[in-house]
Order: structure tokens, then sequence, then C-alpha cells
């Protein structure tokens, strides 16, 4: 198995004079992203105001001497919410990866910016899409009730179902057992899920800079770090 560094390495080879169709390929997980970020400042900056507006009264209330009382409403995120934009998501990265894996593996040379971001919307894919992430976040939500780290290692030995699951119908014109690819996936992921999460910390530094730009810099961030996960699946031994 190849190095990390030479892993972003073989990425950055891929990329090169393939920049603008990958920017355009990952331009909608790219918005999408770039407004999480902003919509989790204007939340962090109206936390701040209202906490800085709720000292302000509490401070001239001790002064005054006077009772002032508090309604804490709690709130509720929606999990089918979360849930459905996971699997949106889970669309446009499957569609993404597999392009890229497609042209470090020499299948194809050129890559189709919309056209390749929206494969895995089209059957049989979208139906293994659905299932694998269905079960995928099933048996991670399980092995989390044990305690957070298990959870965190079951998604990593899961990561690589969907590259499975294309790759074994690419070759064999066959759909496999949803099952099969998710118990493949801890397989090949056996010894190697520590390397696949030092990977990902390697790109916090640049997530940072990506922050500090409110997202802009994640259209040139995300090609890269799809690119280097589909190269990391593609050196995985598959014995």
């Amino acid at each position: 198995m190849k190095t990390n560094a030479e892993l972003k390495a073989e990425a950055k080879a891929l990329l090169q004079n393939r920049w603008k169709e990958s920017i355009l390929m990952c331009l909608i997980p790219t918005l999408l992203t770039i407004l999480t970020v902003i919509a989790t400042f204007i939340i962090i900056g109206a936390l701040l105001y209202f906490f800085f507006i709720f000292f302000q009264d509490y401070m001239h209330s001790l002064e005054s001497s006077s009772y002032v009382s508090t309604d804490n409403g709690g709130s509720s995120g929606s999990n089918a919410g979360g849930l459905i934009s996971g699997l949106i998501a889970a669309f446009f990265t499957a569609g993404i990866s597999w392009t890229f894996l497609d042209v470090y593996r020499g299948r194809i040379a050129t890559i189709r910016p919309f056209k390749d971001l929206v494969r895995g919307f089209r059957l049989p894919y979208a139906l293994g899409i659905v299932v694998i992430y269905l079960l995928s976040v099933l048996f991670t939500f399980l092995w989390s009730l044990l305690l957070i780290i298990p959870g965190i290692i079951k998604s990593y030995a899961y990561s690589q179902a969907n590259y499975i699951f294309y790759e074994t119908y690419e070759n064999t014109g066959e759909v496999p057992r949803y099952l099969d690819t998710i118990t493949a996936s801890r397989q090949i992921m056996d010894g190697h899920k520590g390397q696949l999460f030092l990977l990902d910390l390697s790109f916090i530094g640049w997530h940072f800079l990506c922050w500090l730009t409110l997202g802009i810099g994640y259209i040139w961030l995300n090609p890269y770090i799809y690119a280097t996960k589909s190269i990391f699946y593609a050196n995985l031994p598959k014995e």
C-alpha cells in the first residue's frame, strides 16, 4: 500500500490539465459546502450576538437588583432531514469518486463534468447507493450505541462499499448483493482504517484555510480530496 504522501502526489498528477473539468464536476457539492460554511458562520454570529445581549441585560439586572427570568426553548434537529441530505450527498459523491477512479485506472481520459456527476442516479447504481447508505448508517448507529469510537471505526470500515459495488457491476455485469459489498469493504479496510483516518487528518489545514475564505477554497479542495480517496481505494489490496 502506498503512503498518503504518494497517494496525494498521484491525485495532483491526475488533476493536472483536468482542473477545469474536475471543478465543474464537483460544483454542486462545493456550492452546498459553501452554503453550509456561510450558514455556520451566520449561526455562530447570531449566537454570539444574542449571548452578548443577554449578558448585557443580565449585568444590568444585577445592578438594578431586578429579577430577570429567561425562557430557554429547546430545539431538536430533524434526523430525517439529515438522513435525506446525507443520501443526496452520497449520490453526488459516488459519481465523482467513480469518475476519478476510472481516470486513474485509464478507463476514460476525459471528464464529462455534468454527465459524470449524475452517474449515481442511474440504475442499478441508484438502488445500490440507497441500500448501501442506509445499511451503513444503520450499522454505524448500532455500533455507536456502544461508544462513539466504535461507530467512527465502523464508518471507515464501510467507506469503500460504493466503490466495490461499482467495480463489481462494471467488471461482471452482475449486481452484487448489498451486504456482500459492505462485508467486502470491511475486509479490505482491515489494517487500513488508520491510514484513511490519517489521510483525512492531513487535509485539516486546507479545511481551515477554506473556512477562512467562507468556503470558496473548496472549489479546489473538493476535487483534490475526491481524487485522493479514489486513488486510496484503487491501491487497497484486494485479496
